[in-house]
């Protein structure tokens, strides 16, 4: 069969387009493998680091944004770093996972049996047209190591003089003999732990910490109000010596149930849900399966986001044309 000639073309002269704008000087990417993880350079600075052995789902631990800022927190992965708090020790770093799969807890991390565990089953990596490509394989189970779940997920890494751009594509399996249901629950599912000093005001127990962060989504909605909404994208930024730093995040219009809720907290949690509707929609409480995602045996279904770290508010990041460049594959 013959393909059309214009497309052919067009691709032909984007691609060394796309080519020049990200591997630019001091934007060039390196890719490191060692036992447990991938560690990612850009510009000759660390940006991230894959980890896929020592815990209980593989993450990224830290993302550090262009001008060497850290935007993740520590915890618990260093326990002892003053000024943070020591909550949520499932929430590390920027991970991607869910807390009902076939009834088994992905999301939380403890030894009880109705506990699931991603485990990595390889790890590749590579760089083209200055874009740094991670491939992994995972597969999840349960305290019995029976298998639920498989995973095949590509994540692609590039940087410019003022930004970090971390794509994540993940397309999830069923085996061959039973099906992967994925249930209504605000515990999910794409998350990102920001640093306390990005929070909003907010209260902690007992401690009320006075933040200047700001979260808002693509309808204007601010903070609290983001949570449980539905929206194309989420920004949540923060001034810091003189700066004001953010972190994007973009729901990819292919996605099963975009826009998707998101379950976005003035603690710094950061995540988007497509599986919580009876948690996020006061109309579909009393259904705890509303939400509910069944993959057949043998079925699979494929999700993409896009964090983008970047320097200035919403506005003058320009994240609603930030979000119009990804649903157009750029």
């Amino acid at each position: 069969m013959k393909l059309p000639l214009l497309p052919l073309l067009a691709a032909a002269l984007f691609a060394p387009l796309v080519s020049s704008l990200f591997a630019a000087a001091g934007t060039d990417v390196k890719l490191t493998r060692a036992d447990d993880r991938v560690r990612v350079e850009i510009g000759g600075q660390l940006f991230t680091e894959y980890i896929f052995k020592g815990a209980q789902k593989p993450y990224f631990h830290p993302v550090i944004g262009a001008d060497g800022t850290q935007l993740t927190r520590n915890y618990p992965m260093k326990a002892d770093v003053p000024g943070e708090v020591k909550d949520h020790p499932h929430h590390r770093g920027l991970w991607f996972t869910h807390g009902d799969v076939n009834g088994l807890d992905f999301w939380a991390e403890s030894n009880g049996p109705k506990q699931g565990r991603i485990l990595s089953e390889g790890v590749e990596h590579s760089v083209a047209g200055g874009v740094g490509i991670i491939k992994a394989r995972n597969k999840w189970v349960g305290a019995d190591n029976a298998l639920h779940l498989t995973d095949e997920t590509t994540i692609r890494l590039r940087g410019t003089a003022a930004a970090r751009i971390l794509d994540y594509e993940v397309t999830l399996k069923a085996p061959a003999d039973k099906a992967a249901v994925f249930g209504d629950t605000k515990e999910g599912s794409m998350a990102i732990r920001l640093p306390l000093w990005m929070t909003p005001p907010h209260r902690s127990g007992k401690v009320q910490h006075e933040g200047k962060g700001t979260i808002i989504n693509d309808s204007g909605a601010t903070n609290g109000a983001t949570w449980g909404k539905r929206s194309q994208w989420v920004d949540y930024y923060a001034p810091k010596d003189g700066k004001v730093y953010g972190v994007a995040m973009f729901d990819h219009p292919t996605n099963p149930q975009h826009p998707t809720w998101w379950h976005v907290r003035d603690y710094a949690l950061f995540a988007a849900n497509p599986w919580g509707k009876h948690d996020f929609e006061p109309a579909h409480k009393a259904n705890p399966k509303a939400g509910n995602l069944t993959i057949p045996a043998g079925g699979s279904v494929t999700f993409k986001w896009r964090f983008y770290f970047h320097n200035g508010d919403e506005k003058t990041a320009k994240i609603a044309d930030r979000f119009k460049d990804y649903a157009a594959g750029k």
